[in-house]
């Protein structure tokens, strides 16, 4: 199996780092941005996940996280002090599949990842094997 790639975007440097070893030492490739404008320009297609701070310097991760979504179905993952319910529904609303409140365990943050992962592996292979789905077409006849 190909390693997978984890896009860190947090403007923390420390934060960054610290997950970023953590996460190599699992055997991740970890691509890192420090805002959310150089996050939307290191997605690609080898995203399988990311990892988004809310609270960035010019654009905030709510937004980067709804830019996300109008490109790609990849799984995001909220790491923010926010922890008000109100601040998890509007991360969740915005595309988010996960939050995690700051400070956190790495060993929860590498459970989650790992959960989101399976899901999304899971959910792709559902969509190879699927059978090609009818289109049926209605319409009314011309006199």
């Amino acid at each position: 199996m190909e390693k997978q790639t984890i896009l860190i975007v947090e403007d923390d440097a420390a934060i960054r780092e610290g997950v970023r070893i953590l996460l190599e030492g699992e055997g991740y490739i970890v691509e890192e941005a420090e805002n959310g404008q150089i996050g939307l320009e290191r997605l690609n297609n080898r995203t399988d996940i990311v990892i988004l701070d809310v609270m960035m310097p010019g654009m905030s991760g709510i937004k980067t996280c709804e830019e996300i979504r109008k490109v790609s179905s990849v799984p995001v993952l909220f790491l923010t002090a926010k922890d008000q319910e109100s601040d998890k529904l509007v991360g969740l609303m915005a595309g988010g599949d996960d939050y995690l409140v700051k400070p956190f365990s790495y060993a929860e943050l590498l459970g989650r990842i790992k959960a989101l992962l399976r899901r999304r592996n899971v959910y792709d292979r559902q969509a190879e094997e699927a059978p090609p789905s009818l289109c049926l077409a209605a319409g009314r006849a011309a006199n």
